[in-house]
């Protein structure tokens, strides 16, 4: 009884800080209802706001939906967009994941209303929106520090200190020990729910934010909005039984720069596919990347880790060709080549692979169009160069094949496979050219009825 007595306490007090905070001037925009959209179809587009457009707001990002959604995408991930603290780790703009207020909005990208402007767009054209939410810290400079000293982790002597293990010297521990932190920490995320509209959370750092407090946010969260899209940062199985439905595909990214820069055989792709799969409850989802911010500030862009644009091409086919969720960061469909430090400005050239872009656009509105991209069964055929994949629903077959080296290779076109018609779904054609050859980094997509 206590406890419902409570959770009732806590949604009045989402509702209470909503109305208040939502009584703003004329003109100010309302949320719009967001799409539902089923766990297995999302398709997710990651911005950082500062590099998006030319103009590095929440009016570039608006000006550029409709182009996001002819590329394919159904859920944009806002990295942060709160105000960050002054102490700054690293480069001029500091970390987006340093938060200072978590019902503000950086001045640098606008105002709430261009956010909620924002929202109500990418609704308007059947798109989710999700916000990235930073649990583990605040920034220094958060009014916690001085408000709640006991919200956060102390060491012998009392003084705070940062996440333990890491070298994030511009942000301070959170301490999830504490009953009215995680109440306050709940009543944030629901104010962008009620507020704002945002459709759900890629939440950071997930692994080192107590599960029991994941569970509790988000069974609080649902309530307000059931059809949520919940991203954990992180690969641990218990994410699932906390409420997310979806996490890293960390494992499966390995394997991608293993066989495509370290030449191991192409099999160990499906292999580990197979091997994630098993490990997480049916429902759920990994997510499937050939790069995200953190990949493309400390390690490489695809167009360097996978052997130049075609190569970068090749391995974001293979992600795409085994379901799970699929996610494109910031950009790298214009091929960029340099690495991206989010703690700068390095906007956007969108006049760049032109030819890349369109290849991005057509394989993924084939995934979204072909279900059994998603959901078919998978036999695998892969060699020690191609990786080849089957995967059929009672609808359609189709059979995917790609060169994973920079020279040709044989096709190896499975012989029970060649008494089917096959139509290649990249040129629209008829074919047969089984005893064919994959050209370096070749990709095909073969679809039969």
């Amino acid at each position: 009884m206590k406890k419902a007595v409570h959770f009732l306490l806590l949604l009045f007090t989402v509702a209470a800080s909503s109305c208040r905070e939502s009584s703003g001037p004329e003109g100010e925009v309302s949320p719009v209802a967001g799409p539902v959209i089923p766990a297995d179809q999302v398709v997710i587009y990651e911005i950082l706001v500062r590099n998006f457009s030319q103009t590095g707001d929440f009016n570039g990002v608006t000006q550029r939906l409709d182009t996001l959604k002819n590329l394919g995408i159904n859920t944009l991930w806002l990295m942060p967009v709160h105000p960050v603290g002054q102490i700054k780790k690293n480069g001029t703009y500091g970390s987006p994941y340093s938060v200072k207020n978590y019902t503000g909005v950086n001045p640098e990208f606008g105002t709430l209303n261009e956010f909620k402007t924002l929202i109500t767009e990418s609704h308007r054209r059947g798109m989710a929106v999700i916000l990235d939410w930073v649990a583990n810290h605040t920034a220094w400079d958060h009014d916690w520090i001085s408000r709640h000293k006991d919200w956060y982790t102390q060491d012998g002597s009392g003084n705070i200190v940062i996440p333990p293990g890491t070298n994030w010297q511009d942000v301070a521990d959170l301490n999830y020990s504490n009953t009215s932190l995680r109440h306050e920490m709940i009543r944030s995320m629901a104010w962008w729910i009620t507020e704002t509209g945002v459709d759900g959370f890629r939440c950071d750092a997930a692994d080192m934010v107590p599960d029991d407090f994941w569970k509790q946010a988000l069974d609080s969260l649902k309530t307000l909005k059931p059809n949520l899209i919940l991203l954990a940062e992180g690969s641990k199985s218990t994410h699932f039984t906390s409420g997310f439905r979806m996490n890293y595909g960390w494992d499966f990214y390995s394997a991608l720069k293993t066989v495509f820069k370290s030449g191991q055989s192409a099999t160990a792709l499906n292999l580990s596919d197979q091997t994630e799969v098993f490990y997480r409850p049916s429902g759920n989802f990994k997510l499937r990347f050939t790069t995200n911010h953190d990949e493309s500030s400390w390690d490489a862009t695809p167009v360097s880790l996978f052997g130049g644009t075609a190569g970068a091409m090749a391995a974001t086919a293979v992600s795409l060709s085994l379901g799970e969720i699929p996610l494109i960061y910031n950009g790298q469909e214009t091929g960029i080549s340099s690495t991206q430090n989010i703690f700068e400005k390095s906007t956007i050239d969108w006049t760049k692979n032109r030819e890349m872009q369109t290849f991005y656009r057509q394989i993924l509105n084939l995934v979204r169009e072909h279900g059994a991209f998603r959901s078919g069964s998978k036999t695998s055929y892969s060699s020690t160069h191609v990786f080849r994949v089957r995967r059929e629903t009672s609808a359609e077959t189709l059979f995917i094949a790609v060169n994973t080296r920079n020279i040709a290779q044989p096709l190896a076109f499975p012989s029970e496979l060649r008494t089917q018609t096959w139509q290649n779904l990249m040129t629209g054609s008829p074919f047969t050219a089984f005893d064919g050859t994959l050209g370096p980094y070749g990709i095909l997509i073969l679809k039969s009825d």
